[in-house]
Formats: structure tokens, C-alpha cells, sequence
């Protein structure tokens, strides 16, 4: 796997390990250790007080001492380094002076003292002050010896003979001096021992702490972590132990310093005082020493404490990935596992049973991929989530998410094409299957079809009929082959379905020419009462005793490919005609069109009431409901912060319809014709219902997504309601397509009566206020399109077309336009342009009710023309584009629309010509003053053309 493998030393990594070497160089500075030396400073060889002279020199002092001969030059050496060594530390003036007390001693000790100090002094030896034997013998010896000898010793050392303890105030003050040379300096050698022995293991603890740390930051660095999640997880839990162990160090040895740092404060006590300004200076030295080490051990925590953030954030990422990494190596997998289960489908032929297996097989599939793309989908969050959080592989996550989409667009796109491809081939076995069905009912026919039958005029010409009859339904099978087939249906036909198909067709061709002959028959049989010939057929395969037909009688050309559902609120005249037909049956004997006039207005009003009901009922029993505490426990907060999308604008029609509209509806129960006034003095209010309807896709998608909630189930079940509530929400839609129906009816009866002006006023206004609500629905679908689709003014009509397009004036001819396929648009006309657009094929339960639609390009109507009528087809008619440089082929579904829509588009044109030939005389005045414009260039405008080839068109039509 492609996994950027984490390396912990980058900059915060070298900025840790830097800090460690700091303080390596920090405790490698004393070459030599109390430890080393603390059994020869135990024998009071010499001691560094902290007392310094007049001269700012340090003062190292050489007690009485009977053995110091005995002591070798390499101890003295060793003991006078580290003491000049711990007096550099204290500060940066590194001069001494010796006082060496020889009080008790002779010229020859003295004499040697001299010589070992000067051979083993390591440092910058300012002046000698020698305290001389206080005996008169060896202090006359020592005034000759050193009378002989002072150039010899003055060339190596600055010795000064001193008589008395007195004398040496002269070089140095009492306060820098000890008690038993005459001074008041406190110092106690085995104490300061201890103190320095304590500073040094100290310093010590402090160098191996951070190589301690150094090493454990090198490891975490360098250390390659391998490819198996539980591994790297045991990993890390081992050094998440080790951090905690390390930081247990750290705090102890914090903890140790700061005791010693206390320890190293001199105390307040009244002797301590006195003496605190003379020891004050050594103190101080090792407490800054001391401190600096704390210093350092915070400053190795606190880098020690980001590196290890850092590195468990890294690390952090990278198990995140690596899960990601196998989430999406699973889910490519299974997507590709799924894609070939879809290919074994590849294969369309057989007969109709196998292909409702492949269906079957698709549905199982498709079922399948959903839990697949579901997964995909909590894959992509998951990697939007790690994005977010500033994940280090941001680029590879992008990448793994971008090919999970694609693969699942593949996917849905591949089953989606797979069902649309079995569902066609499908629709063709059964129309092979009708076909056949035909064939049998054909051969029946001619079957019981007995000459001894049809003796009479009236016989012969029932037969007549029913061969007609036949022929007509038939019709659609012969005239189909098999390139009209495969055009129709969108599907490449086997041979196996090809050869099915000519059988059928030519068992058809081989009725129908039997028929015909038989037609010519009978008709000689009406005309002359002659027996006609009696023609054998063969007797039927699958002989069908009912003779239910398969096909409509008139011989309309059959379109099988299944339409596509459009958003809109339809005027349903069919149900309505049928339910007027069954009343106007059961009225045949009245006569009174006031009886029918009055049994509309009693359903309009009894309708109105339930409809009232039903909205208090929606709105008491589930919207109130959604406030109630007690009921908050079955539904989900998100659902509680959507009521107001949920319901829409309900209660606001509520309010309208029962305080306001049905008291006037009431008032209106013996004088239907204040029902027009009542409709028409409330036709503004009516727009909240545009409202409603823009709202209900969003409504319900959320009812789609919390239906199965026990809140609504609760509810339902409290108001003893049959229907959900989604049935209860789609009430208001119902009702506002209710109400044209109702005016439609009660106009029919109110003829020539009072009030049927404003009747059918009322009428126009709904009719014109659904058109609306549909029109802006459809129009707030359009995506893509940049700019404002008010601008182009009002919408007049949109439907969706079969569209071809080419340049007549390039290299492809209209005559071969026939040959392509045709372009799926939903075109929408407005006052100033004519928009194009693909209807979006989106899955879900609401996707044929509320479609959506991506703009295509749009034709402004100051440069458009169109021609009626194109050969092959009367459906067909021509909008072409800047002077014919595009033009567009569109077929309509039927010749009706066709002609709606020209005469829609010719209105709109008129109006142009008549605007731009106000404009341009206007215009030509104003140039023609100027003598600016010709006459010839006020002829090319395009509605001119327009009515150019819209001329040429109808002419050629004509011939």
C-alpha cells in the first residue's frame, strides 16, 4: 500500500536533540569530580573559603599541615584544578592568592611547599602570602634561607613574607578571612565536601537524564514501523509506557534539584547574618549552578513534552490512515466485485423468462451496490473528517476519496443503464409476446369466420367490421422492423429476437393479406347478396377462446419507450368526466340544471369542510405534538428543528380557509353565483399556496428520511388515522387542483346564468395560479444557468421535446438530421428567450415528481425564427438561430403541443416586429437626419427574416 511512512526528526525533532547537546557540552565541562579527590581534600591540603582579597584575587588557603611534604605533585596538581576549576565557575576573574601558614613549620618544609606549589599551580598565580615559622630558630633560618634564595623564588612566584595573622589585613579584609587566620569567614571543609559532592551528582543526574531522552528521541526518529496495525498499536502502547516512565524520572529529578536549591539558601538565623555577606559569594555560586541545571531539566521537559505531542499526533495520523487505507482497498474490492456481477448481466438475449430472471438478478444487485455505495459514502466522511483535522497525507486522502467517487458513480451509473437496458429488452419480449397474441386472435378470427354465416347484408357486414377492426390492430406489428425496433427502444436486437420478430411479422402479413381478400368478399357478398368464396386457413396453434383485445383499436403509431414524469399539478379531466358521466346518468331524468348546479355547489362546500377538518386535525395531532415535552423522547432533535420545513406554510392556509374562505363558501349555499366573487375577492390569497408547493420537495425528503420514527407512528395511531402522515401533507396540492375541477363543473351548468361572467373568471384565475405554482416549481429546478432567469421575462409554456441540432450552412445537411438521435430537452419559453435543458435522472422515490434540470444553452427570441413544417413527420417543426447559422429540429409528443407552442412563439415574434419597427423608424428618422443610414440596411433585421422563411416554409408545405 502507498503509505507515506512517518519520520519523527524533522524541525521540532533537531531542535529537541540540539537542546540535549547543550547540556552534554554543560556537564562535560569539570574534568574532575569531589568524588575523585574528597579523600586528599579530607586531608586539609588546601581549601578554596570563597573569600577573595583586596585585589578581587581568590583566596586558596594551605593550613598547617606536618605531612604536606609526604604529598605527591600529581595529588597537589589534582587538588589545585578542580579548586581553580570551581573558582572559574563562580566568575569570570581568574586570579589567586595562596596563603600558605607555615607558623608551626620549618625553612626546609617552607622551602619545598614553595617549590611543589609552583611546579603544580595550574592557574594565575597573583601573590603568595606565607605566614613564616614563629620560632626564633626557624624564623632566623628562614630569613637567610629565603635572603639567599628571593630571586629564585620571586622569578617563579610572587611570595610575600608575612610575621603575623595581623599582617595579612594588609592584603586582605578580616570578613574574607577565616576564623583560625583572624577572620570571620565561616567555612567548614567536610560541609562544603558535601554540598559539592551533592552539586556535581546532581549535574550528573541531569547529563544522563537527557541522554536518556536523546536516546529515546533518536529511536522514535529512526525507528521504521511495520505494515501490521496490531503491531504499530503494541508499539506505540510500549513507548506511551516509556514516556510515562521518563517523566517519572524528570519529576525526580526536578523534585532532588529543587531540594538541594533549598538546601543551598543560607538560612536566616542571627549568626548567619553576621556571616552571610562572607560566604555569600561561594553559596551564590553553586545555588546559579544548581539553578541553571533546573533551567535546563525544565527546558529538556518542555521540549521533551512537544516532541512527544507531535510524535503521538503523528502517529495518531498515521493509524487513521492506514484504517482509511484498508477501508478503501476493501470497498474498491467489493465495488469492482459488484461491477463484475453486473457484467455476467452483459448478455440480454433469451426468451422472456430468462430476462425476468436477469431482472430479478439486477434487483438482488442493486440492492447490493446501495450497501456498497452507503459504505463508500461513510469512507468519503471519513476521509473529509481526516482532511479536515489537517491530516500530514492530505494529497493521498483527496486521491482515495476522488476514485471512491468515481468508482461509485460507475456503479450507479452501470446498474442504472443495466435496469434501463432489461426493462427495454423486456418491454420487447412482451411486445414480441402481444404480437404473438395478435397472431392467435387473427387465426380465431378467421376461424369461426363460416361462410354459412354471413348469407345476409347485415352479416357480411359485421364481418367487414371485425376485420377492419383487426386490421387496425395489427397494423402497428406489420409496419414495425427491426431498425425502428432498436431505434425505439433504445436496445441492439439479438438475432435470436430478429428472427421472432419476422416470423411474427410475416404470420401477420400472411392474416392481414387473407383478410384483405376475404374484405373484398364480403363486400361484393353486401353489394350483390352473392355467396362469397369460402377461404381455408389453418387451424389456430394456441387456439384463445376470448377474443379480449391486446391493442387499441385505432391505428395510432405506438411509442414504447415510457415517458418521463414531469413535476406538475395536472388538471385531471378524465376522473372527473367519469364521475360526471355516472351522475349524469343517475340525473337522466331531471331536467334541472339548477338540481346539478346545486349538487356541485353542495360538494364544493361538504369537501371544503373535510378538508378544514383534516388540516386541524394534521396540525393538532402531529404539529403541536412536536412541542410536547412528553413526546420529545420518541423523536430525534434534528426532526424538532425541522417543523416548520416539515409542515410548510399549513398553518397559515389553515387560518385562511377557516376563518375566511369557508364562512364565504357557506354564505354562498343558495346563491351560487356569489361563488365566482367569493373565488375572485380572494385570489391573492390563493398565492400561498405557490408557497406550499415550492416547499413540498423539501417536506418530503425530510418525511422520507424520519417516516419510520416512533413519534409519527404514535401520533397516527393516537388520531386513529388509515394513512400516514405524507398522505395528510400532500392534502393541500390536492385541494388546490380541486377547486378548478369544481368551477369547471359548476360553469358547465351555470350557462347563461347570473354570475357566470365572474364564474368563469374565477375559473381562468385558478387555472392561471396552478400554471404559476407549476411554471415557478420547474423553473426553480434549473441549474447552471448564470444570471437571472427573471430577466428573460414571464414563462409562457415549457414541455420536454425529442431535439436535433446542426448548422444548415456547414457540412451537415436537415435531410440527414433523421439519421442521428435525437437529444432529450425540456424546453422552457419565456418573453425574451427560448431555454434549453436536459431533465436529470436522479434516483429515489421522489425523483419523477420533483425532477430537476441542467441548462443547456439559450436562444435569445430577438434573433430566432421557426418554420412549421418539416418532412417525415407533423410532429416535427424547425427553431432555427441567428439567420439559419443553427438550427434545431424539435419533435413534439403530438401535433396538438406543436401547434401550441408555434402559436406561442409566432406571438411573441409579432410583438418583436411590432416593437422593432416602432424602434427603427424611430431610429431611421433620427440617422436619416444625420445622413448616417441606408435604406437598404433596415431590411435585414431578424424578425423580418423570420417572416421570410416562415413564408418560404409555407409555400413549400403548399406544393
Amino acid at each position: 500500500m502507498g503509505l507515506r511512512r512517518v519520520r519523527t526528526a524533522e524541525k521540532y525533532g533537531e531542535s529537541y536533540l540540539c537542546l540535549l547537546q547543550q547540556v552534554f557540552v554543560a556537564g562535560n565541562e569539570l574534568l574532575l569530580s569531589v568524588k575523585d579527590i574528597s579523600r586528599f581534600l579530607m586531608q586539609d591540603i588546601a581549601f578554596l573559603s570563597g573569600g577573595r582579597g583586596k585585589d578581587n584575587a581568590w583566596i586558596i588557603t594551605f593550613p598547617e599541615n606536618c605531612n604536606f611534604r609526604c604529598i605527591p605533585e600529581n595529588v597537589l596538581a589534582k587538588v589545585l584544578t578542580y579548586l581553580t576549576s570551581i573558582a572559574r565557575q563562580y566568575g569570570s576573574d581568574s586570579r589567586f592568592t595562596i596563603i600558605l601558614d607555615r607558623r608551626l613549620d620549618t625553612w626546609s618544609s617552607l622551602k619545598i611547599s614553595l617549590q611543589k606549589i609552583s611546579a603544580s599551580f595550574p592557574g594565575n598565580l597573583h601573590l603568595v602570602l606565607v605566614l613564616r615559622p614563629t620560632s626564633f630558630l626557624q624564623r632566623t633560618f628562614t630569613d637567610i634561607g629565603f635572603r639567599f634564595s628571593q630571586e629564585d623564588f620571586m622569578l617563579k612566584l610572587p611570595v610575600v613574607m608575612l610575621n603575623s595573622v595581623s599582617d595579612l589585613l594588609a592584603y586582605i579584609d578580616d570578613k574574607q578571612l577565616t576564623p583560625e587566620l583572624g577572620g570571620t569567614l565561616q567555612y567548614y571543609q567536610s560541609e562544603w565536601i558535601v554540598f559539592r559532592n551533592a552539586v556535581e551528582n546532581f549535574a550528573l543526574t541531569v547529563k544522563e537524564m537527557a541522554q536518556m531522552l536523546q536516546a529515546f528521541g533518536t529511536e522514535l526518529a529512526e525507528t521504521e514501523l511495520p505494515n501490521d496495525i496490531p503491531a504499530v498499536e503494541k508499539i506505540l502502547a510500549i513507548r506511551a509506557e516509556r514516556y510515562r516512565l521518563l517523566k517519572n524520572d524528570i519529576t525526580a529529578v526536578t523534585k532532588e534539584g529543587r531540594l538541594l536549591l533549598t538546601n543551598l539558601e543560607v538560612p536566616e538565623t542571627a549568626e548567619a547574618v553576621s556571616s552571610r555577606l562572607e560566604c555569600h559569594k561561594q553559596i551564590n555560586g553553586d545555588w546559579r549552578t544548581v539553578h541553571k541545571l533546573l533551567s535546563q531539566v525544565r527546558d529538556m521537559e518542555t521540549a521533551f513534552d512537544g516532541f512527544w505531542e507531535k510524535h503521538q499526533l503523528k502517529m495518531e495520523q498515521y493509524l487513521q490512515l492506514w484504517k482509511f487505507e484498508q477501508d478503501f482497498q476493501e470497498l474498491v474490492a467489493e465495488v469492482e466485485h459488484v461491477l463484475n456481477e453486473q457484467a455476467e448481466l452483459a448478455d440480454v438475449t433469451g426468451n422472456i423468462v430468462q430476462v425476468k430472471q436477469k431482472i430479478k438478478k439486477l434487483e438482488n444487485l442493486d440492492e447490493n451496490s446501495r450497501d456498497v455505495l452507503a459504505k463508500v459514502q461513510f469512507v468519503i466522511l471519513h476521509g473529509h473528517r481526516l482532511a479536515a483535522n489537517h491530516h500530514y497525507a492530505l494529497d493521498l486522502i483527496c486521491q482515495r476519496c476522488n476514485k471512491l467517487r468515481y468508482l461509485s458513480d460507475i456503479l450507479l451509473n452501470e446498474v442504472k443503464a443495466k435496469r434501463i437496458q432489461l426493462s427495454r429488452t423486456f418491454k420487447m419480449h412482451k411486445l414480441l409476446q402481444q404480437a404473438r397474441q395478435c397472431c392467435d386472435e387473427g387465426e380465431c378470427l378467421l376461424a369461426n369466420q363460416e361462410i354459412d354465416k354471413f348469407q345476409s347484408k347485415e352479416d357480411a357486414q359485421k364481418a367487414l367490421e371485425d376485420i377492419k377492426n383487426f386490421l387496425e390492430m395489427a397494423l402497428p406489428f406489420i409496419n414495425y422492423d427491426p431498425v425502428s425496433l432498436q431505434y425505439e427502444f433504445d436496445v441492439i436486437l439479438s438475432p435470436e429476437l430478429k428472427v421472432q420478430m419476422q416470423m411474427v411479422q410475416l404470420k401477420l402479413e400472411n392474416i392481414r393479406r387473407i383478410f384483405e381478400n376475404q374484405q373484398a368478399g364480403f363486400r361484393n357478398l353486401t353489394d350483390k347478396h352473392v355467396r362469397p368464396i369460402q377461404f381455408v386457413v389453418p387451424a389456430p396453434e394456441n387456439f384463445i377462446e376470448s377474443r379480449a383485445r391486446f391493442f387499441p383499436s385505432r391505428p395510432e403509431k405506438k411509442t414504447w419507450r415510457q415517458n418521463q414524469s414531469n413535476l406538475k399539478i395536472e388538471v385531471a379531466h378524465d376522473c372527473w368526466e367519469k364521475r360526471s358521466s355516472g351522475q349524469s346518468s343517475s340525473l337522466d331524468n331531471d331536467n334541472s340544471l339548477d338540481a346539478l348546479k346545486n349538487h356541485v355547489l353542495n360538494e364544493l362546500i361538504q369537501t371544503e369542510r373535510v378538508y378544514v377538518r383534516e388540516l386541524f386535525t394534521v396540525l393538532l395531532g402531529y404539529r403541536a405534538e412536536m412541542d410536547n415535552p412528553e413526546m420529545f423522547d420518541l423523536m430525534p432533535p434534528l426532526l424538532r428543528k425541522k417543523k416548520d420545513i416539515l409542515f410548510g406554510n399549513m398553518a397559515e392556509i389553515y387560518e385562511f380557509h377557516s376563518s375566511i374562505f369557508m364562512g364565504s363558501l357557506e354564505n354562498c349555499t343558495d346563491a351560487p353565483e356569489r361563488v365566482g366573487p367569493c373565488f375572485l375577492e380572494r385570489k391573492d390569497d390563493f398565492q400561498m399556496y405557490a408557497k406550499y408547493c415550492q416547499n413540498k420537495p423539501i417536506s418530503e425528503a425530510i418525511w422520507k428520511k424520519y417516516s419510520e420514527c416512533a413519534f409519527f407512528q404514535e401520533c397516527q395511531r393516537k388520531l386513529k388515522h388509515r394513512l400516514g402522515l405524507d398522505s395528510y401533507l400532500l392534502k393541500p396540492v390536492q385541494r388546490i387542483t380541486k377547486y378548478q375541477l369544481l368551477l369547471k363543473e359548476l360553469l358547465k351548468y351555470s350557462k347563461d346564468c347570473e354570475g357566470s361572467a365572474q364564474l368563469k373568471e374565477a375559473l381562468d384565475s385558478m387555472l392561471d395560479l396552478l400554471k404559476s405554482v407549476n411554471d415557478s416549481m420547474h423553473q426553480n429546478a434549473i441549474n447552471g444557468y448564470i444570471g437571472n432567469l427573471n430577466e428573460l421575462g414571464r414563462m409562457i409554456i415549457q414541455g420536454g421535446f425529442s431535439v436535433w441540432i446542426g448548422h444548415k450552412k456547414g457540412a451537415t445537411k436537415m435531410k440527414d438530421f433523421a439519421r442521428f438521435k435525437p437529444m432529450q430537452r425540456h424546453l422552457f419559453l419565456y418573453e425574451k428567450a427560448i431555454v434549453f435543458c436536459k431533465r436529470r435522472l436522479e434516483s429515489g422515490g421522489g425523483a419523477d415528481r420533483y425532477p430537476s434540470y441542467s441548462f443547456k444553452h439559450c436562444l435569445k427570441m430577438d434573433e430566432v425564427g421557426t418554420t412549421e413544417y418539416v418532412k417525415g413527420d407533423n410532429r416535427k417543426f424547425e427553431i432555427w438561430y441567428g439567420g439559419k447559422e443553427e438550427v434545431y429540429i424539435v419533435q413534439a409528443p403530438n401535433v396538438d403541443v406543436k401547434m401550441l407552442w408555434l402559436k406561442e412563439i409566432r406571438n411573441i415574434l409579432s410583438k418583436q416586429q411590432e416593437l422593432m419597427t416602432v424602434k427603427k423608424r424611430k431610429q431611421q428618422n433620427q440617422l436619416t437626419e444625420q445622413g448616417q443610414l441606408s435604406p437598404q440596411q433596415n431590411e435585414e433585421g431578424p424578425c423580418w427574416r423570420c417572416l421570410f422563411y416562415l413564408d418560404e416554409a409555407t409555400m413549400s408545405h403548399g406544393k
